[in-house]
C-alpha cells in the first residue's frame, strides 16, 4: 500500500525546494517573485486536493461520490438594492439587462458530494488579516447561494498572528482574526501545514529558512477535514 503522505512531503520538498533553482535559471523571463508564489501557490491547493480525498477514503467511502473541482460561481445582484436605486434610469437599464449584473468568483477548491456542493477552499502560501477580509467577504457571498456548506482556509503559513502557527488541535486564534470574523456569519475552519509564524524576511523556499511539512500536520489536517466530512453527513444525510 503506497504511503500517500509521504508522497505529499515528498511533493513539498520538491517543489519548494526547487522553486528557488527555477527562479533563477530564468533572469530573462518571468518575473522571480512570480516564478516563487505560481510554485507555492499551485502546491497548496493540490496538497488540499489530496488531503481531502484521504479523508474521505479513510472513512470508508464511495471515492466516486466525491468531486473535487475548480469552477466560477456567479453572484447575481440583489434586486432590492436594484429596486432601491433612487436614479429610475439606472434602475431600469439594470433591470432590462439583470443577466449580467453578477459577481464572479472562483475558490481554489470546490467539493461535491453526489453532486452536492458541501465544502470550498480557499488556499493560501500564507494568510495576514488584509487577505482574511477578503476571503470572508468572498465566502459570504458565495454563502448566499449555498448556505450550508462548509467554509475552509488552507494555509502552508499563518501570518495571523496569535496561535494559528503552533498547529495545535483547538487554536484560541489572534484579537485582529477573532474581530473581522465577529463581522461575518461565517463559521471558518482554519487550517495552517507549517509550523511557526510566517516572517517577510524569511521566504521558505530560501535553504537557510525553509521549515519540513511534517507528517503529523498532515495527519491532523486530514482529521480535521474528516470531522467536518462527519458534520456534513450527520447536517445534510449525505
Amino acid at each position: 500500500m503506497k504511503d500517500e503522505i509521504q508522497e505529499i512531503i515528498m511533493a513539498y520538498n520538491d517543489v519548494v525546494r526547487g522553486i528557488e533553482t527555477k527562479a533563477q535559471a530564468h533572469p530573462e523571463g518571468r518575473a522571480y517573485g512570480g516564478i516563487v508564489r505560481a510554485g507555492k501557490g499551485k502546491l497548496v491547493e493540490n496538497i488540499g486536493k489530496a488531503l481531502i480525498r484521504i479523508a474521505w477514503e479513510e472513512l470508508g467511502q464511495d471515492p466516486n461520490r466525491l468531486n473535487i473541482f475548480g469552477r466560477q460561481f456567479r453572484i447575481p445582484i440583489k434586486m432590492e438594492y436594484v429596486k432601491n436605486l433612487k436614479n429610475s434610469e439606472v434602475r431600469e437599464f439594470i433591470e432590462q439587462h439583470i443577466d449580467d449584473f453578477n459577481y464572479p468568483y472562483k475558490p481554489d477548491i470546490a467539493v461535491s458530494i453526489d453532486g452536492n456542493i458541501v465544502m470550498i477552499i480557499e488556499c493560501k502560501t500564507y494568510t495576514e488579516n488584509a487577505m482574511l477580509k477578503r476571503v470572508l467577504v468572498d465566502f459570504t457571498l458565495l454563502k448566499s447561494l449555498y448556505p450550508n456548506t462548509k467554509f475552509i482556509l488552507l494555509q502552508l503559513e499563518s501570518q495571523l498572528g496569535g496561535d494559528y502557527s503552533l498547529l495545535r488541535d483547538i487554536s484560541f486564534g489572534s484579537p485582529s482574526t477573532h474581530t473581522l470574523l465577529s463581522y461575518f456569519d461565517i463559521d471558518l475552519h482554519i487550517i495552517t501545514l507549517l509550523e511557526g509564524e510566517r516572517k517577510v524576511d524569511e521566504p521558505i523556499h530560501k535553504p537557510d529558512f525553509f521549515k519540513p511539512l511534517k507528517r503529523e500536520s498532515l495527519e491532523r489536517t486530514i482529521k480535521a477535514i474528516k470531522e467536518i466530512f462527519v458534520e456534513i453527513k450527520k447536517e445534510k444525510g449525505i
